[in-house]
């Protein structure tokens, strides 16, 4: 679920720390001093090639950074080095001992690597790039080296064939060289690891990008990810220490937030175990929570709210013996409280988004853990911090917040609170009618949105009345009859319509104020027939399976324009992805909730990557 997308005429970088002396030399200072002779001229691409294979280290070394120079904001000479089988050459320079070799090297394919050319990337990942990378990161101790060591392996990782690849060879070496002894995280707490300043800002956010982005790529990423030992805990440390620092906005929070949303990505289903925090649905076990709603409110009893033992208001977390390592903080009441923090603090809106997109992602699922965290999230008074964001002026914000709103109300007390409070806001986000938002949401904003008013409507009469009251029933009929709203807008509005005139009570006062029963009443026969009735619409979502089998016959996907929804796949915003599909019309006893992965930022040419800043020099 959340960075800023490169613009196709402009790059950001930062310079090549404590390295300009290097950088900045170039082939003509072998020269001993002196005006150049008068035939002089600076060498063709080719000679510099040459020149990296040179058996004086001196003019290696200058060789490489002169080709770091070379391919600073141009394209054609990353190209033309490519096609000069120059990549396999730098990539040797990787294991050169000496450190103004390999440095430079790594510079030039740091370099190389930042761009639309995928083709350059996956040179690099041909020529066994990616654990040469790995084998010099093992070796450095300095923070220049590290660094452009991390932005490499971040940019290479917004290439999906090479996250796999990054996975399986830099996944520890990141987390044990770099991730751990960096954050201040010890495995063996004492009185003194506390959340403190942090050191080598730079190499952790290159870091923590570039695994936000390989965290999109599928499950059994995630589930390495997760598995590694030590990489959540020092995660959430660090987090932890830039908010004690007051810097809730930097670019590694981002980062290690986005990462985290992506590791919550469907923790309920595939952490080790998961079935042991299973819960079964309302209508089979004797559970608080509201039933599965009719779309014609049959099952409503007049809308009445839900039976409810006050006891149950206030869930707290089971006690544990042994504090929570590893996995399981993702879904402790510690990562809870850092998600609210940035909620409140944050301005950046990234930040919000996965926030929002993590708590979204953990109160999924009928999960004994999720039942306790949306409670949580009540006592902590987190439910305002979230409807407040439906008036960002932030699409991908609005969406964020609109899906976890739409799982938190799941929960009867939450329903009521939302109900109250952000409908609306809600409302206000619907296109069409006099109070409108300002901004134009897409179609899956919009669907987003009606589906979170459908869940806090249902069995929810006092919600059904303040969606009347602030034009919402002239919103939702002018969606289904304007002709000018696409297929998912139209079939959401309906169910919306269908809850409402489900409550008999609103019968009589709706027919007073001009409306039919036929307004509340939409075919949709001929939109679902063109639609699966046991599959979810995952046409653009990568990560979830075509023949994983629901019982609903229409989903709702949580786009960006990429392929994730609640996934991080760029290290700048890193990670959107997938929603779980819901239903328009659900069977009692389904799950209706929706999932996020962090999304992808797109590069001019519409791909999901999250780049280290290009060196300059």
């Amino acid at each position: 679920m959340i960075g800023e997308e490169v613009p196709s005429d402009q790059y950001y970088w930062a310079p090549l720390a404590q390295h300009e002396r290097g950088s900045l030399a170039s082939l003509d200072s072998l020269r001993k001093g002196g005006p150049p002779p008068p035939n002089w001229r600076q060498p063709e691409l080719p000679e510099v090639i040459a020149m990296l294979g040179f058996r004086l280290d001196a003019v290696k070394s200058n060789a490489a950074a002169y080709l770091q120079h070379l391919c600073y904001r141009n394209d054609k000479v990353k190209t033309d080095v490519r096609k000069l089988k120059g990549i396999p050459v730098l990539v040797g320079l990787l294991d050169h001992p000496k450190k103004e070799v390999h440095l430079g090297a790594c510079g030039a394919l740091k370099n190389i690597s930042f761009g639309r050319d995928q083709d350059n990337k996956i040179a690099i990942k041909n020529c066994d790039g990616v654990p040469a990378l790995v084998r010099l990161l093992r070796k450095a101790r300095d923070l220049d080296l590290t660094e452009v060591i991390t932005g490499t392996l971040w940019n290479l990782s917004s290439h999906d064939s090479i996250k796999m690849e990054i996975v399986d060879h830099a996944l520890h070496a990141l987390t044990d060289e770099v991730i751990i002894p960096h954050s201040g995280w010890e495995r063996e707490p004492n009185e003194d690891c506390k959340p403190r300043h942090i050191e080598w800002e730079s190499v952790l956010t290159n870091t923590a990008g570039c695994l936000r982005n390989v965290s999109s790529e599928r499950s059994e990423a995630r589930r390495k990810l997760r598995e590694c030992d030590g990489l959540v805990d020092a995660l959430i440390f660090i987090v932890q220490a830039e908010i004690g620092q007051k810097d809730s906005d930097s670019k590694l929070v981002e980062n290690c937030v986005c990462l985290l949303r992506n590791l919550s990505y469907q923790v309920h289903r595939e952490i080790p175990q998961a079935e042991r925090y299973q819960e079964a649905p309302p209508n089979v076990a004797n559970s608080t929570g509201p039933h599965a709603a009719s779309c014609f409110g049959a099952k409503k009893g007049k809308g009445k709210k839900p039976t409810e033992d006050p006891a149950n208001d206030t869930v707290d977390f089971p006690k544990r013996t042994s504090p929570a390592r590893g996995y399981e903080l993702l879904f402790q009441p510690e990562v809870v409280r850092i998600y609210i923090s940035l909620l409140k603090e944050s301005k950046t809106p990234a930040i919000l988004e996965a926030s929002a997109g993590a708590i979204q992602n953990l109160c999924a699922g009928r999960w004994t853990y999720g039942r306790y965290i949306r409670s949580a999230l009540r006592q902590e008074k987190a439910l305002s911090a979230i409807a407040d964001l439906l008036t960002s002026e932030h699409e991908r914000v609005v969406k964020a917040a609109s899906g976890a709103l739409r799982n938190l109300a799941v929960d009867a007390r939450n329903k009521e609170l939302i109900g109250k409070h952000a409908i609306p806001n809600l409302v206000k986000n619907l296109p069409g009618g006099q109070q409108s938002s300002s901004q134009n949401f897409s179609e899956d904003t919009v669907v987003s949105i009606l589906n979170t008013i459908n869940e806090v409507i249902a069995e929810n009469l006092e919600a059904a009345k303040k969606l009347r009251e602030t034009q919402g029933i002239e919103k939702l009929v002018l969606i289904n009859k304007s002709g000018n709203r696409s297929e998912k807008e139209v079939r959401a509005a309906a169910l919306v319509l269908q809850t409402i005139w489900g409550y008999k009570e609103l019968r009589k006062p709706l027919e007073k104020e001009g409306w039919k029963k036929s307004d509340f009443q939409v075919n949709l026969n001929n939109a679902s027939r063109s639609q699966s009735s046991h599959s979810y619409d995952d046409s653009t979502l990568p990560l979830i399976d075509r023949n994983q089998k629901s019982d609903s016959n229409y989903s709702t996907l949580n786009e960006r324009g990429d392929h994730n929804r609640t996934l991080d796949r760029s290290g700048d915003l890193g990670e959107m992805e997938p929603l779980k599909g819901t239903p328009l019309m659900p069977d009692e006893g389904q799950e209706s909730l929706e999932e996020e992965l962090d999304m992808l930022v797109l590069d001019e040419e519409g791909d999901h990557v999250s780049y280290s800043p290009m060196q300059k020099i």
